[in-house]
């Protein structure tokens, strides 16, 4: 691991880190989801989105059932080394709805 990937905060959520990803190109906020260590390497090894799926309990790539890859223009980390920020060339839909992100719903109230 190199310098910056050990100061990943790991232990506050018990394993597993936040990761928001963003489209390269419009700056969209696509989804979030969340990363292991295994996920993370896995991502920074391959070039593509990997997660933990905390539903499953199992290392996912995204797109690998729908085709609707992620594949890796950088990773970021936030100023605590708790959240990631995994900047994406998105192809297809990034929701399982069929909505290119996730965040289409909006709150009224």
């Amino acid at each position: 691991m190199t310098e910056d990937l050990k100061k990943l905060d790991f232990k506050k959520g018990k394993g597993l880190i936040p990761v928001v990803v963003q489209d390269a190109e419009s700056k969209e906020v696509l989804m979030l989801a969340y990363a292991n260590e295994e996920a993370l390497q896995k991502t920074l090894s391959t070039g593509y989105a990997h997660y933990w799926s905390r539903s499953r309990k199992k290392l996912w790539m995204k797109g690998e059932t729908s085709g609707n890859t992620q594949k890796i223009q950088k990773v970021m980390t936030d100023c605590d080394y708790d959240t990631l920020l995994y900047v994406v060339n998105q192809k297809g839909p990034a929701c399982h709805t069929g909505k290119y992100t996730c965040f289409h719903n909006k709150l009224k109230g």
